[in-house]
């Protein structure tokens, strides 16, 4: 054992200084971008499949009660620095400026196992500025329930890479993870991507879905990830408008 190597789970570099919020003009109506939490809502094959049951029930009983059993990475959802950085913070250490503010949308459309080159990146539209959130559209979403769902894309480690040298402050994306692929992955995989991203205080957001609609245009999000406390990931309501400008 080296001394001096990053101990497993440590080595978290903080979030990123980034410019103030300015003033946003919004140009349509809120548009959620969640899929309803169900026990049909995405979730990787390498989880337990969520479970919704009526432990209480009208008229047999004198209210409805349900209890909800899933992992914090089912549905859309929001990953902490927590997921890989153990001195990194849950949710209760993320700032609601984190979670909400300016962006944009890029449709990226993709094949089965495809790895999204930064080229492809590079070259989308509306440019990235930094402190933005970036949303892509892959068309991964209108497979959710099929089992295509698990054969969805993924970025590039360059193209990772590229993002923080961005500065943006949060990437979501319309599939379970922008690693690669589970079934394209080489023994010792250590999730480059993910690494890239939350080690760099870049939130990630995974199955986000019908923000097609929004695709090249500038957007203000909202990202109500649940104040989940030391927690690697927390459910979302995920909300965008589009903008002015």
């Amino acid at each position: 054992m080296c001394e001096g190597c990053p101990r497993p789970g440590s080595g978290w570099r903080g979030f990123m200084d980034l410019p103030a919020q300015r003033r946003l003009t919004p140009a349509g109506p809120w548009i959620d971008l969640s899929h309803p939490l169900s026990a049909d809502m995405p979730c990787a094959s390498i989880f337990p499949t969520p479970r919704f049951e009526r432990l209480r029930e009208v008229p047999k009983d004198p209210f409805n009660v349900t209890q909800m059993t899933f992992v914090s990475h089912a549905g859309t959802h929001v990953d902490s620095p927590r997921h890989y950085f153990n001195d990194a913070p849950g949710f209760e250490g993320i700032g609601l400026d984190r979670l909400s503010g300016e962006g944009v949308v890029w449709h990226l459309p993709q094949q089965p196992d495809a790895v999204i080159p930064l080229a492809a990146l590079q070259a989308a539209t509306p440019v990235l500025r930094p402190g933005d959130i970036l949303a892509i559209d892959t068309g991964w979403a209108a497979k959710a329930g099929t089992p295509d769902y698990e054969r969805h894309p993924s970025l590039s480690v360059a193209a990772a890479h590229w993002l923080v040298a961005q500065r943006i402050k949060l990437f979501a994306c319309d599939f379970a993870t922008p690693d690669l692929v589970y079934h394209l992955r080489a023994p010792g995989f250590d999730w480059p991507v993910h690494h890239a991203l939350l080690g760099n205080g870049i939130l990630v957001c995974e199955h986000l879905t019908g923000h097609a609609v929004l695709a090249g245009r500038r957007v203000e999000f909202v990202f109500g990830a649940l104040n989940a406390v030391e927690c690697d990931g927390a459910p979302a309501r995920v909300l965008a408008r589009l903008l002015a400008d």
